[in-house]
């Protein structure tokens, strides 16, 4: 499993609801990394995109409350979620939000794909922090490039507590 989120320099994410930046690039590296692959997700984050579920993808909603999601697969617990999971290959799924889903699924990553924007969004919810993290490594980062007035870096990140295990 992995994982996709923009941060700003607090490794914040969003704020009143809402992602903290619109960032053109951002999103079109989102769709073609996501793109026909399965996104778990938080209801939250589902009930945020404006047309629903998102296209060219299976939708996983994590959502405790047992409340279903139009076009998406609504699991309530991290069994239900692993049995929805159960068939498809780990490299095919990606968490996208929000800020409770991406702590509580982050152990289960091995790799992170984080869009950092050099700015302080003023955000309220926070990705947890990679670079404190032991276990995490960024084994690859971009040069900065201008996405809607914002200089950007696209990393990636590794979480060597999971390949050593697979070693």
């Amino acid at each position: 499993m992995k994982t996709i989120v923009v941060v700003d320099n607090n490794w914040g994410i969003g704020k009143r609801g809402n992602l903290l930046f619109r960032l053109k690039k951002d999103m079109a590296f989102f769709r073609a990394t996501t793109l026909n692959k399965t996104v778990v997700m938080g209801a939250n984050t589902y009930r945020s995109f404006p047309n629903g579920a998102l296209p060219d993808r299976v939708n996983i909603v994590l959502d405790d409350s047992g409340k279903r999601y139009p076009d998406a697969e609504s699991v309530t617990t991290l069994a239900e979620l692993d049995n929805a999971l159960a068939d498809v290959d780990s490299n095919d799924v990606f968490v996208i939000g929000g800020a409770s889903v991406y702590k509580l699924l982050l152990d289960r990553c091995d790799e992170a794909f984080v869009t950092k924007v050099n700015a302080d969004g003023g955000a309220e919810l926070f990705f947890p922090d990679l670079d404190a993290l032991p276990d995490w490594e960024q084994v690859y980062c971009s040069e900065p490039t201008d996405d809607n007035g914002y200089s950007v870096c696209f990393c990636r990140y590794v979480n060597r507590a999971l390949t050593r295990k697979e070693s």
